[in-house]
Protein backbone atom coordinates (compact mmCIF):
# COMPACT_ATOMS: atom_id res chain seq x y z
CA UNK A 1 0.00 0.00 0.00
CA UNK A 2 1.55 3.19 -1.35
CA UNK A 3 0.90 6.32 0.65
CA UNK A 4 -0.73 9.35 -1.81
CA UNK A 5 1.62 12.48 -1.92
CA UNK A 6 0.06 15.80 -0.36
CA UNK A 7 0.63 19.29 0.03
CA UNK A 8 1.02 19.98 3.88
CA UNK A 9 0.34 23.75 3.05
CA UNK A 10 -3.45 22.77 2.58
CA UNK A 11 -3.62 21.75 6.13
CA UNK A 12 -3.99 23.34 8.88
CA UNK A 13 -3.04 22.23 12.31
CA UNK A 14 -6.18 21.52 14.86
CA UNK A 15 -4.94 19.39 17.79
CA UNK A 16 -2.16 16.96 18.69
CA UNK A 17 -1.85 13.64 21.03
CA UNK A 18 1.00 11.26 21.80
CA UNK A 19 0.97 10.01 18.52
CA UNK A 20 0.79 12.50 15.99
CA UNK A 21 -1.43 15.24 15.35
CA UNK A 22 -4.55 16.15 13.90
CA UNK A 23 -4.90 18.82 10.64
CA UNK A 24 -8.24 19.86 8.59
CA UNK A 25 -8.00 20.56 4.74
CA UNK A 26 -8.15 24.33 4.24
CA UNK A 27 -10.75 24.85 1.31
CA UNK A 28 -12.42 21.00 1.82
CA UNK A 29 -14.46 20.76 5.04
CA UNK A 30 -15.03 17.09 4.84
CA UNK A 31 -11.51 16.08 5.33
CA UNK A 32 -9.69 15.68 8.66
CA UNK A 33 -6.03 14.05 8.25
CA UNK A 34 -4.01 12.23 11.12
CA UNK A 35 -0.60 12.42 10.99
CA UNK A 36 1.67 10.51 12.45
CA UNK A 37 4.91 11.86 14.51
CA UNK A 38 8.47 11.43 12.18
CA UNK A 39 9.57 8.02 12.46
CA UNK A 40 6.07 6.10 12.83
CA UNK A 41 6.57 2.21 11.44
CA UNK A 42 4.39 1.77 8.32
CA UNK A 43 2.84 -1.06 9.43
CA UNK A 44 1.50 0.15 11.82
CA UNK A 45 -0.12 3.56 10.31
CA UNK A 46 -1.77 0.69 7.79
CA UNK A 47 -3.15 -1.59 10.14
CA UNK A 48 -4.87 1.31 11.91
CA UNK A 49 -5.96 2.47 8.35
CA UNK A 50 -7.66 -1.39 7.39
CA UNK A 51 -9.12 -1.54 10.85
CA UNK A 52 -10.66 1.85 10.86
CA UNK A 53 -12.03 0.28 7.35
CA UNK A 54 -13.44 -2.71 8.79
CA UNK A 55 -14.52 -1.48 12.26
CA UNK A 56 -16.25 1.36 10.07
CA UNK A 57 -18.20 -1.58 7.52
CA UNK A 58 -19.28 -3.18 10.63
CA UNK A 59 -21.69 -0.49 11.52
CA UNK A 60 -19.63 1.38 14.70
CA UNK A 61 -19.88 4.89 15.35
CA UNK A 62 -16.86 5.95 14.26
CA UNK A 63 -15.59 8.25 11.25
CA UNK A 64 -15.52 7.57 7.44
CA UNK A 65 -11.92 6.68 6.89
CA UNK A 66 -10.14 7.50 3.44
CA UNK A 67 -6.46 7.10 1.95
CA UNK A 68 -3.03 6.74 3.48
CA UNK A 69 -1.22 9.87 2.78
CA UNK A 70 2.48 11.14 3.32
CA UNK A 71 3.79 14.75 3.34
CA UNK A 72 7.75 13.25 2.11
CA UNK A 73 8.46 13.17 5.76
CA UNK A 74 5.48 12.13 7.69
CA UNK A 75 2.48 9.22 7.19
CA UNK A 76 -1.19 10.13 7.90
CA UNK A 77 -4.54 8.83 7.46
CA UNK A 78 -7.43 11.05 5.65
CA UNK A 79 -10.89 10.57 7.35
CA UNK A 80 -14.33 12.29 7.33
CA UNK A 81 -14.23 15.58 9.07
CA UNK A 82 -16.48 15.51 12.05
CA UNK A 83 -18.36 19.35 11.93
CA UNK A 84 -18.06 20.98 15.08
CA UNK A 85 -16.60 17.98 17.01
CA UNK A 86 -15.56 18.16 20.90
CA UNK A 87 -14.41 15.19 22.79
CA UNK A 88 -15.74 14.13 26.19
CA UNK A 89 -12.77 15.40 28.39
CA UNK A 90 -12.89 18.70 26.81
CA UNK A 91 -16.46 19.22 27.31
CA UNK A 92 -15.84 18.34 30.64
CA UNK A 93 -13.13 20.44 30.75
CA UNK A 94 -15.29 23.84 29.59
CA UNK A 95 -17.93 22.42 31.67
CA UNK A 96 -17.14 20.94 35.26
CA UNK A 97 -20.39 21.87 36.29
CA UNK A 98 -21.94 19.69 33.73
CA UNK A 99 -19.74 16.46 34.61
CA UNK A 100 -22.59 14.40 35.52
CA UNK A 101 -24.01 14.69 31.99
CA UNK A 102 -20.89 14.09 30.17
CA UNK A 103 -19.99 11.16 32.64
CA UNK A 104 -23.39 9.59 32.30
CA UNK A 105 -23.71 10.12 28.66
CA UNK A 106 -20.41 8.63 27.91
CA UNK A 107 -21.27 5.76 29.84
CA UNK A 108 -24.01 5.13 27.75
CA UNK A 109 -22.58 5.55 24.41
CA UNK A 110 -19.55 2.93 25.77
CA UNK A 111 -22.37 0.78 26.89
CA UNK A 112 -24.29 0.31 23.50
CA UNK A 113 -20.75 0.20 21.75
CA UNK A 114 -20.35 -3.22 24.18
CA UNK A 115 -23.75 -4.68 23.41
CA UNK A 116 -22.77 -5.14 20.06
CA UNK A 117 -21.38 -8.54 18.52
CA UNK A 118 -18.11 -8.51 16.07
CA UNK A 119 -17.34 -11.49 13.58
CA UNK A 120 -14.18 -13.36 14.95
CA UNK A 121 -13.36 -13.77 11.81
CA UNK A 122 -12.64 -9.82 10.71
CA UNK A 123 -10.69 -8.83 14.08
CA UNK A 124 -8.20 -10.11 16.45
CA UNK A 125 -8.99 -11.19 20.06
CA UNK A 126 -7.76 -8.59 22.55
CA UNK A 127 -6.27 -11.20 24.79
CA UNK A 128 -4.07 -12.64 21.99
CA UNK A 129 -3.29 -8.57 21.55
CA UNK A 130 -2.51 -8.68 25.06
CA UNK A 131 -0.22 -11.45 25.56
CA UNK A 132 1.62 -10.47 21.99
CA UNK A 133 2.42 -7.57 23.97
CA UNK A 134 3.04 -9.28 27.08
CA UNK A 135 5.38 -11.47 25.13
CA UNK A 136 7.52 -8.53 23.35
CA UNK A 137 7.61 -6.33 26.95
CA UNK A 138 11.51 -5.37 28.14
CA UNK A 139 9.93 -4.31 31.41
CA UNK A 140 8.52 -7.78 32.71
CA UNK A 141 10.55 -10.63 34.34
CA UNK A 142 9.40 -14.40 33.06
CA UNK A 143 7.66 -14.83 36.30
CA UNK A 144 5.82 -11.87 35.81
CA UNK A 145 5.00 -12.50 32.38
CA UNK A 146 3.74 -16.07 33.15
CA UNK A 147 1.32 -14.81 35.90
CA UNK A 148 -0.10 -11.99 33.74
CA UNK A 149 -0.65 -14.11 31.05
CA UNK A 150 -2.35 -16.52 33.14
CA UNK A 151 -4.76 -13.54 34.54
CA UNK A 152 -5.01 -12.75 30.93
CA UNK A 153 -6.19 -16.44 29.91
CA UNK A 154 -8.86 -16.35 32.72
CA UNK A 155 -10.48 -13.50 31.90
CA UNK A 156 -14.32 -13.90 31.01
CA UNK A 157 -14.45 -14.28 27.14
CA UNK A 158 -16.98 -11.90 24.41
CA UNK A 159 -17.06 -11.22 21.26
CA UNK A 160 -17.86 -7.43 21.87
CA UNK A 161 -15.93 -5.02 20.60
CA UNK A 162 -12.57 -3.41 22.53
CA UNK A 163 -11.61 -0.26 21.71
CA UNK A 164 -7.83 -0.51 22.69
CA UNK A 165 -7.98 3.22 23.95
CA UNK A 166 -11.34 3.74 25.64
CA UNK A 167 -10.53 6.92 27.67
CA UNK A 168 -12.69 10.71 27.41
CA UNK A 169 -10.39 12.14 24.89
CA UNK A 170 -11.17 9.33 22.47
CA UNK A 171 -14.78 9.96 21.77
CA UNK A 172 -16.23 12.93 20.32
CA UNK A 173 -19.35 15.11 19.93
CA UNK A 174 -20.34 16.59 16.60
CA UNK A 175 -22.28 20.05 16.20
CA UNK A 176 -25.36 18.08 15.41
CA UNK A 177 -25.33 16.43 19.01
CA UNK A 178 -24.18 12.61 17.22
CA UNK A 179 -21.06 10.37 18.97
CA UNK A 180 -17.80 9.11 17.71
CA UNK A 181 -14.94 6.83 18.88
CA UNK A 182 -11.72 7.86 17.21
CA UNK A 183 -7.89 6.64 17.56
CA UNK A 184 -8.91 2.64 17.11
CA UNK A 185 -5.22 1.65 16.43
CA UNK A 186 -5.94 -0.99 18.85
CA UNK A 187 -9.05 -2.04 18.30
CA UNK A 188 -10.10 -5.81 18.79
CA UNK A 189 -13.08 -7.99 20.44
CA UNK A 190 -12.78 -9.21 23.86
CA UNK A 191 -14.87 -8.61 27.39
CA UNK A 192 -15.63 -5.00 27.64
CA UNK A 193 -13.12 -5.18 31.52
CA UNK A 194 -10.43 -4.99 28.87
CA UNK A 195 -11.54 -1.93 27.48
CA UNK A 196 -12.77 -0.48 31.37
CA UNK A 197 -9.65 -0.81 32.48
CA UNK A 198 -8.21 2.07 30.57
CA UNK A 199 -11.46 4.29 31.74
CA UNK A 200 -10.43 3.66 35.20
CA UNK A 201 -6.67 4.66 34.71
CA UNK A 202 -7.20 7.92 32.90
CA UNK A 203 -9.79 8.91 35.46
CA UNK A 204 -8.25 7.73 38.98
CA UNK A 205 -4.43 6.27 37.97
CA UNK A 206 -3.64 9.13 36.52
CA UNK A 207 -1.76 11.72 37.97
CA UNK A 208 -2.98 15.58 38.38
CA UNK A 209 -0.80 16.93 36.29
CA UNK A 210 -1.06 14.20 33.58
CA UNK A 211 -4.95 15.01 33.37
CA UNK A 212 -4.72 18.83 33.78
CA UNK A 213 -2.75 18.62 30.64
CA UNK A 214 -4.11 16.06 28.85
CA UNK A 215 -7.50 16.11 29.66
CA UNK A 216 -8.19 19.82 30.44
CA UNK A 217 -9.38 19.07 33.86
CA UNK A 218 -8.27 18.43 37.81
CA UNK A 219 -8.16 15.42 38.77
CA UNK A 220 -11.06 16.10 41.49
CA UNK A 221 -13.22 16.36 38.52
CA UNK A 222 -11.86 13.27 36.70
CA UNK A 223 -12.87 11.25 39.84
CA UNK A 224 -16.19 12.46 40.06
CA UNK A 225 -16.52 11.57 36.56
CA UNK A 226 -15.33 7.82 36.94
CA UNK A 227 -18.38 7.62 39.66
CA UNK A 228 -20.86 9.14 37.45
CA UNK A 229 -19.80 6.77 35.00
CA UNK A 230 -19.94 3.95 37.21
CA UNK A 231 -23.98 4.61 37.61
CA UNK A 232 -24.44 5.16 34.25
CA UNK A 233 -22.48 2.16 32.74
CA UNK A 234 -23.41 -0.68 35.43
CA UNK A 235 -26.44 0.62 37.21
CA UNK A 236 -27.05 3.14 39.89
CA UNK A 237 -26.59 0.55 42.66
CA UNK A 238 -23.30 0.17 41.41
CA UNK A 239 -20.01 0.66 43.74
CA UNK A 240 -17.53 2.43 42.36
CA UNK A 241 -14.80 0.84 44.74
CA UNK A 242 -15.76 -2.09 44.30
CA UNK A 243 -16.17 -1.48 39.95
CA UNK A 244 -12.70 -0.20 40.72
CA UNK A 245 -11.65 -3.96 42.85
CA UNK A 246 -12.67 -5.44 39.65
CA UNK A 247 -10.94 -3.23 37.10
CA UNK A 248 -7.99 -3.02 38.82
CA UNK A 249 -5.58 -5.44 37.24
CA UNK A 250 -7.69 -4.52 33.76
CA UNK A 251 -5.85 -1.13 34.17
CA UNK A 252 -2.80 -2.40 34.77
CA UNK A 253 -2.68 -4.38 31.77
CA UNK A 254 -3.28 -0.94 29.80
CA UNK A 255 0.56 -0.73 30.75
CA UNK A 256 1.37 -3.07 28.00
CA UNK A 257 0.04 -0.36 25.15
CA UNK A 258 1.26 2.46 26.91
CA UNK A 259 4.73 1.23 27.54
CA UNK A 260 5.02 -0.07 23.82
CA UNK A 261 3.83 3.35 22.62
CA UNK A 262 6.18 5.23 25.21
CA UNK A 263 9.40 2.57 24.86
CA UNK A 264 9.89 3.52 28.43
CA UNK A 265 8.37 1.42 31.59
CA UNK A 266 5.55 3.15 33.75
CA UNK A 267 6.04 1.00 37.24
CA UNK A 268 3.48 3.22 38.73
CA UNK A 269 0.65 1.48 36.58
CA UNK A 270 2.78 -2.48 37.32
CA UNK A 271 1.62 -1.90 40.84
CA UNK A 272 -1.86 -1.83 39.77
CA UNK A 273 -0.72 -5.63 38.89
CA UNK A 274 -0.16 -6.96 42.19
CA UNK A 275 -2.49 -8.80 42.84
CA UNK A 276 -1.90 -10.81 40.27
CA UNK A 277 1.62 -10.61 40.50
CA UNK A 278 1.27 -11.75 43.86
Amino acid sequence: MEPLRIDIGEYVHSGEGANGESLFHRSNPDIMLKLYNQGAPLDIVINELELSHKVYEAGLPVPAPGDLVTDGKRIGIRFQRIPGKISFSRSVGDNPDRVEEYARRFAALCKDFHSMHMDKGQFSDVKVIDKGLLAASPFFSEREKEKISAFIDSAPDCDAPCHGDLQFSNAVIAADGSEYFIDLGDFAYGHPYFDLGMVLLTCVYDDEAFIRETFHMSKATALEFWRYFVKGYFGEDASPDEIERILRPYAGLKVLIIERNAGVPFPQFHNLLDGILA
